[in-house]
């Protein structure tokens, strides 16, 4: 496709939306803002609503296969109020009312005592206090003893190295390509072949495009012109790609519904569209990823609206076909989005054993099975969450007051696969989740992308063009991958405004 050199109408969407956790119950310290280093975005229609509003409480089950299929979502919440029980079926007489009215309780082995009903009254106050702390101390003790029964993560501080531990090298990645799209795009790589772009345009309707960017020639060619959604207001909000199919959200900001679409792709080529998942204002819009040959999205219920208490839910569809699967589902939300390590998914419900610990949890993409999962500590919650060379990493925006080795905010990954050695803390504010490229932890730092060997505890940097937008250089890579794709805003010649796209390969 030919390069179209234009300044199309965008805004930026600060990262600190994504963050706004309502930890009520977490004594931590909390980051208010993330500044500057903000992710860039072209949608401004709506912002899209935080993971991480106060969770309900519950287990979060695992379905594996499923031997259903599910064609529209989660569904309105259906409430069924309890029985209207009656305290008492007759009217008291009016000497019953009278206070010194004397009344019989009887006991065991047959005695009885008899007490007024004055006396009753001012004891029923104790008799109050006691049963409710009752209540309460029976509800602690079951919470404890199911917190009891959770294998969690724990890290001890002399067990974690930072950044300051760190040895600086040169860098093992060459830029293989740089690539220009309209100022504003964004852009996520879900394979080593394609990338998924979000193009702002120059019209309000529609206000954003998704295009296919091939990483070895930089062409790009716009794959979704505008909504499928006929019906005014909608507008293409998220979009992904692997070399088998395409998934994206389309949502109307006047009504608050939104839908899920995925298709094949051939050689950039997107199919027909099949609707595979809708919902309204009373659901968060989903987060979406790909794996395989599948689509992948997250369904949670808004804290507030009509199906508050209803399940979360990740669901997948195979390209071209309309039948879903519901992979797992979650009787609290899920902490952070899902992420696609190529052939499965990484998400991050709640543990079965107690809904304050949150389990990260890879799924076949094939099978819809569980693979692996790594439960945190109570009451610690991720911001993102990845599955990189075998292990599991981890984001936290927030500092804590508890958790040992892991309570500083930052992005953590252990040294060996099987946790048993020395973690790594990148103890910068994490703006999105890592990737793995040429035996090294990739990271989104402050400005720049930088690069850790966790064996050799040295690290590098990719030097970001000195005339780039603040935010710097954002990874648009998921996974462990051969080809590792950034992207940054080049607005510092007005009449000349672009994205810039760059592949780099060790």
């Amino acid at each position: 496709m030919t390069q179209r050199n234009h300044t199309p109408r965008h805004s930026v969407r600060g990262a600190s939306q994504r963050s706004a956790r309502q930890h009520a119950q977490s004594p931590r310290t909390t980051r208010g803002s993330r500044g500057a280093a903000a992710r860039p975005s072209v949608r401004g229609q709506q912002a899209r609503p935080s993971r991480y509003a106060a969770p309900t409480r519950g287990k979060a089950k695992s379905r594996g296969r499923a031997t259903t299929t599910v064609k529209s979502s989660l569904g309105e919440a259906t409430f069924t109020p309890g029985p209207n029980s009656s305290i008492g079926g007759q009217r008291p007489s009016a000497a019953s009312k009278a206070p010194d009215a004397k009344i019989n309780i009887p006991l065991p082995e047959g005695e009885s005592l008899t007490i007024t009903r004055r006396q009753l009254l001012l004891g029923a106050v104790g008799v109050g206090v006691v049963a409710v702390a009752g209540v309460a101390a029976t509800a602690l003790s079951s919470e404890k003893s199911a917190d009891s029964e959770v294998d969690a993560l724990s890290v001890a501080k002399d067990a974690v190295f930072s950044i300051a531990d760190c040895a600086t090298e040169d860098a093992p990645l060459s830029l293989a390509g740089e690539y220009k799209l309209p100022y504003g795009s964004l852009v996520w790589a879900n394979s080593d072949t394609y990338a998924a772009c979000l193009l702002p345009t120059e019209n309000s309707t529609p206000l954003t495009q998704a295009a296919v960017l091939t990483l070895a020639t930089g062409e790009y060619s716009v794959a979704l012109s505008g909504p499928t959604s006929k019906e005014r207001g909608f507008d293409i909000y998220d979009v992904r790609c692997n070399d088998q199919g395409m998934v994206w959200v389309e949502s109307n900001c006047f009504s608050g519904q939104w839908r899920v679409y995925a298709s094949t792709l051939s050689r950039g080529t997107a199919g027909t569209a099949q609707l595979v998942d809708s919902g309204d204002s009373n659901w968060d819009i989903p987060y979406i990823t790909v794996a395989g040959n599948r689509a992948f999205w997250q369904v949670m219920p808004t804290s507030s609206g009509d199906a508050s208490a209803s399940s979360s839910a990740l669901k997948s569809a195979a390209f071209g076909s309309s039948d879903v699967r519901v992979d797992w589902e979650s009787n609290g939300r899920f902490s952070t989005a899902p992420y696609s390590t190529g052939d499965a998914v990484c998400i991050s419900p709640r543990s079965e054993a107690s809904s304050s610990y949150s389990q990260l949890t890879l799924i076949d993409a094939d099978t819809g099975a569980m693979r692996e999962s790594l439960t945190l500590p109570a009451s610690m919650r991720p911001l993102e969450a990845a599955y990189v060379n075998g292990r599991f990493s981890f984001t936290f925006d927030s500092i804590y007051t508890y958790g040992e080795g892991l309570a500083s905010l930052g992005t953590y990954a252990p040294t060996s696969t099987d946790g048993s050695g020395p973690w790594f803390c990148f103890d910068r504010n994490p703006l999105c989740a890592p990737a793995w490229c040429a035996g090294n932890l990739i990271v989104k730092s402050t400005r720049a992308i930088a690069g850790v060997d966790l064996d050799g505890r040295s690290m590098f940097s990719l030097d970001c063009p000195d005339d780039c937008d603040n935010y710097g250089d954002f990874l648009a890579s998921q996974g462990d991958v051969k080809n590792l794709v950034t992207y940054l805003g080049m607005s510092s010649n007005e009449d000349d405004k672009y994205t810039l796209v760059r592949v780099w390969k060790a």
